[in-house]
């Protein structure tokens, strides 16, 4: 999946904002960010479990899920896919383990 594919999935779940709630469960995530969060923690668990047992397929189905309610949980939020790409764009060239200890004293 490409970005490009990441922004018209965001752009599609944007537009539930205005489905029906009782004809869209993107919808109803949208309408109830504590249980879309929740989504994304069973998600993300389904994700690791499937890493573990070394089930392929199983880690790609589950990383789209994982994708797709995160996404939601970022509408929810009003935070856009770009604010997170930026995030990560300014930590490119930033050791991890650097960020883990903090700032320097």
């Amino acid at each position: 999946m490409s970005k490009d594919a990441l922004d018209r999935l965001a752009a599609t779940i944007r537009a539930r904002r205005t489905a029906a709630s009782d004809t869209s469960y993107t919808r109803q995530l949208l309408d109830d960010p504590i249980k879309s969060a929740k989504k994304v923690g069973e998600e993300g668990v389904e994700v690791a479990i499937a890493a573990t047992a070394q089930d392929r397929n199983a880690l790609i189905s589950e990383s789209a899920d994982l994708l797709y309610h995160f996404l939601v949980l970022l509408e929810s939020r009003g935070i856009g896919l770009d604010e997170v790409c930026e995030a990560l764009e300014q930590r490119m060239g930033t050791s991890g383990l650097a960020r883990q200890k903090g700032p320097a004293d």
